[in-house]
């Protein structure tokens, strides 16, 4: 192959010359790709949920209210709380399913609020994307302190990303590889076996947790 190159005719090799040089060309003059959508809309929309968290300008009760009007425009509550229902969502009856999802929206809130309150000051940096499926993303974060010089290795928050009818919601987060959907799939499944699936004993089970988390007493 060597040989033959050598062999070329003068006027192609020119040819092959000018091609590679336009290639060349070609590629130091593409713009850098965009980041993917799931992990701009990550960026953009937590970067704003710590901001409501940390504006220190606002008294409690404001920063909860806007808080909980930013983390309900960002997620579908109501597939999570179905999810988190686990095979009882389909024993449920429809009254009790919307008592179910409107107790564990206010909970969910909490928990939410409770989690990124730990990271006051912090700055959220993503640094990548895992697509699980068309449509569903696992945007993966760090929680950077800016006044930490310790070196450790910064708390890495994922949140699960999807497309839900033509607009991009969250349906879960994990902090430090914990989901937390999951784990309350688990525990109020768990629940309900031992309560013969009394789906009342469960929203008063959830509403008395939303009020240790909101009193600061749950680790959650």
């Amino acid at each position: 192959m060597f040989e033959m190159s050598l062999r070329m005719p003068a006027i192609a090799r020119r040819g092959a010359l000018a091609l590679m040089v336009a290639a060349a060309n070609l590629f130091a003059a593409a713009p850098a790709s965009a980041a993917p959508p799931a992990e701009a809309f990550i960026a953009t929309n937590v970067a704003k949920g710590l901001t409501i968290l940390n504006n220190t300008g606002a008294s409690e009760a404001q920063r909860k209210s806007q808080f909980q009007t930013f983390i309900l425009g960002l997620t579908n509550m109501r597939r999570i709380a179905n999810f988190t229902l686990g095979q009882y969502y389909r024993t449920a009856s429809p009254q009790e399913q919307d008592q179910f999802a409107a107790a564990f929206q206010n909970y969910a809130v909490a928990v939410y609020q409770s989690y990124f309150a730990k990271y006051s000051g912090q700055t959220l940096q993503v640094f990548g994307s895992q697509e699980r499926a068309p449509g569903d993303t696992i945007v993966q974060t760090h929680l950077i302190d800016p006044s930490d010089t310790s070196g450790k290795q910064p708390l890495e928050v994922d949140f699960r990303v999807v497309n839900d009818n033509g607009r991009m919601v969250i349906i879960d987060f994990g902090v430090a590889g914990i989901w937390i959907a999951i784990e309350e799939q688990a525990q109020f499944t768990s629940f309900l076996g031992n309560n013969n699936g009394s789906i009342a004993k469960l929203i008063a089970d959830v509403n008395a947790k939303r009020k240790q988390v909101e009193a600061g007493t749950n680790s959650n």
